[in-house]
């Protein structure tokens, strides 16, 4: 039952990034850190339009690999480091038949494998 759980759950947030504006605006996030950016800040820097922005980034809320605060008149959007760690984790439980190999989330992506 957990791995169905675990599916669901990567399942959603896969589909929130598969998206060319959704995964910039991801990745603008992981680049801000845990400050995270106002929505204004993502809209300017991507030059992506207000409408267009909250639908997208709704979607990665409803992913799980977005957090949201209101700060005042802000709302504060930021990458859920945790979440993706998560994803990452599960996408590569069972790396190279638990072979214990080198491959390390972040290395540069290669066509051989270093089991």
């Amino acid at each position: 039952m957990e791995t169905n759980r675990q599916s669901r759950i990567a399942l959603s947030a896969l589909s929130a990034l598969a998206q060319e504006h959704r995964l910039e605006v991801f990745r603008l996030l992981v680049q801000a850190g845990p400050d995270g950016l106002a929505a204004g800040d993502i809209a300017e820097k991507l030059d992506i339009p207000s409408s267009s922005l909250s639908f997208h980034l709704s979607h990665l809320k409803q992913g799980g690999i977005v957090e949201v605060e209101r700060q005042g008149r802000s709302i504060i959007y930021r990458a859920d480091f945790s979440a993706m760690n998560g994803l990452m984790s599960y996408l590569l439980e069972n790396c190279c038949e638990g072979a214990g190999c080198n491959v390390a989330v972040g290395a540069e992506p290669h066509l051989e494998k270093e089991c």
